[in-house]
């Protein structure tokens, strides 16, 4: 079975309510799509992390006339192809975001090529059910005092939806950030809470904040400085012991190799859609977890990359392994998002607050045509 075509779908989404976090709001959103194409007819989808437009260059202009022809099955054959074409030059970044996406949609379609789920092809599931935190709470235009209330509001609303975990933005500054945590917490004492400043702080600053998040039994401070001083974390965690979160700017096992070994990093979060896709994820858990380090994948984007991450976790083996396991939480974005809840006929099943593990082969969701013409913007094809 030959790969024999690859397609782009660039989509977009303008958004009703634009949203904020730390560094800028969005009032649309786009995802690329990748559709590979075999001589048999079959054909598998995956997605990409990053600007859409600019990696859709890369994949239509660099990657898929590279891996024409190529065996579609041989999933690491072709990851491996496309590294070595691109190694100079593309290490990390743009480049390594399309390979991702052509990565998942190999995956999806060796799934269904072999009649087995993702989490079958990535050594067999070990639960059926992934208990999910609920991402949220992002800023709005807002005076600071209603904006606490409306964001305490909507974290109550995902508590009475039946999820036991929850994760915060900060980043907006430290007074307002302190205000936050403190309200959340008296709001929801129960809850499992964590916090992402999306590299909102320099190191005096989050060791500010880390406090006022231990003080109140948040699970983990995500992205808290800046991944170009990977130095800073171990200097952060020795301050705390909240558990420091981060990854998804990362990319590849060398790109965590480096990360991780300066210490203080507690928790990785690589992307599936952009770290190097299921192919290079699975490869990076194993290098956290030789390190005692556990693996939860970042979340962002359409049903493809949130079904990667669901096989993905349902495979996990938490560290350290108990009889009563640890949990490894799913993110699940709560923010409006028609390409994420629109675009397929087949979704992720989320029922209070736990994400169900697709049996379906390969991803297990299923693209709408009829809706992709909607959201389209443009589309590629390489024969």
């Amino acid at each position: 079975m030959k790969i024999e075509c690859i397609k782009t779908h660039h989509v977009r989404c303008e958004l009703q309510q634009p949203f904020g976090f730390s560094q800028w709001s969005y009032n649309q959103r786009n995802v690329l799509l990748v559709e590979v194409i075999t001589d048999t007819g079959l054909s598998g989808w995956g997605e990409c992390y990053g600007p859409a437009d600019v990696i859709q260059g890369a994949i239509e202009k660099f990657y898929a006339p590279r891996i024409l022809a190529m065996d579609a099955l041989g999933t690491d054959a072709i990851w491996h192809h496309m590294w070595r074409a691109s190694l100079d030059f593309s290490r990390s970044g743009i480049m390594m975001a399309g390979m991702s996406g052509i990565d998942m949609a190999l995956w999806d379609l060796k799934g269904k090529a072999l009649n087995v789920s993702v989490s079958q092809l990535m050594g067999g599931k070990l639960r059926d059910r992934i208990d999910c935190y609920a991402t949220g709470m992002y800023f709005q235009d807002l005076p600071e005092q209603m904006l606490l209330k409306v964001l305490v509001e909507e974290a109550i609303g995902y508590a009475e939806q039946g999820y036991k975990a929850m994760k915060i933005k900060v980043g907006k500054n430290p007074d307002f950030d302190e205000q936050l945590i403190v309200a959340m917490r008296q709001a929801l004492p129960n809850t499992i809470l964590a916090a992402d400043s999306n590299h909102a702080y320099d190191l005096p600053e989050a060791i500010r904040i880390a406090k006022v998040l231990e003080q109140h039994n948040y699970v983990w401070f995500e992205e808290p400085l800046s991944p170009e001083h990977p130095e800073l974390f171990r200097q952060l965690q020795d301050q705390t012991s909240v558990a420091i979160a981060t990854g998804e700017c990362e990319q590849t096992r060398y790109g965590f190799q480096r990360l991780l070994k300066t210490g203080g990093v507690q928790l990785v979060q690589a992307d599936l859609a952009y770290c190097g896709g299921p192919s290079e994820a699975l490869k990076i858990r194993a290098l956290a977890s030789a390190q005692g380090l556990n693996m939860i994948p970042h979340v962002w984007g359409t049903q493809l990359n949130l079904a990667a991450a669901v096989h993905f976790l349902a495979t996990a083996y938490p560290e350290p392994g108990r009889a009563e396991e640890k949990k490894l939480l799913l993110e699940y974005d709560r923010t409006e998002n028609p390409l994420r809840d629109q675009l397929y006929t087949r979704n992720i099943s989320v029922v209070s607050g736990q994400a169900i593990v697709p049996s379906e082969p390969g991803l297990g969701v299923q693209i709408d045509l009829d809706m992709l013409k909607e959201f389209n913007v443009s589309t590629t094809e390489t024969l």
